[in-house]
């Protein structure tokens, strides 16, 4: 594994953090139905998470000696996560979402393997962490849809 491998994969898990904090954000304002409030605030604590996430991942980056990206254009180039209109009931947006938090799930070990095998400890420890919390939000979806 190379340097350029982990600035690749951390890029690619910026972008996605942030497209999908747009997409959770936008969820948030749309959201109707029977369980609007709890979706309301669930949708709110996540985006307001990712915003942080975005902000650590994209200092990491610079912490490596690399560019960190900051347009739409790059951010969509890098993320497997799409950004969509909003059309959906609360149900299919859980359901859009646990979708998306196991793609950056995957993304994120990914990287975690990319970041041992340079010795990258910090990138390491801020990966895992961010793992945790959205496997956390991972459940937390699941179980709201049960």
């Amino acid at each position: 594994m190379s340097q350029n491998k982990l600035e690749e994969n951390l890029k690619q898990l910026l972008a996605e953090s942030y497209v999908l904090m747009l997409k959770t954000q936008n969820y948030h304002w749309n959201v109707k139905g029977i369980n609007f409030q709890s979706l309301h605030i669930m949708f709110e604590n996540q985006y307001a998470d990712l915003f942080t996430a975005v902000d650590e991942i994209a200092e990491r980056i610079q912490s490596i000696g690399a560019c960190t990206p900051g347009t739409f254009q790059e951010f969509q180039k890098l993320s497997t996560i799409d950004s969509e209109n909003v059309s959906k009931g609360s149900k299919e947006m859980l359901v859009s979402l646990i979708e998306d938090h196991k793609k950056l799930v995957k993304t994120a070990k990914k990287l975690v393997q990319t970041a041992q095998a340079v010795t990258d400890d910090a990138t390491t420890d801020l990966v895992v962490t961010r793992t945790q919390v959205h496997e956390k939000h991972l459940w937390m979806m699941k179980s709201t849809l049960e």
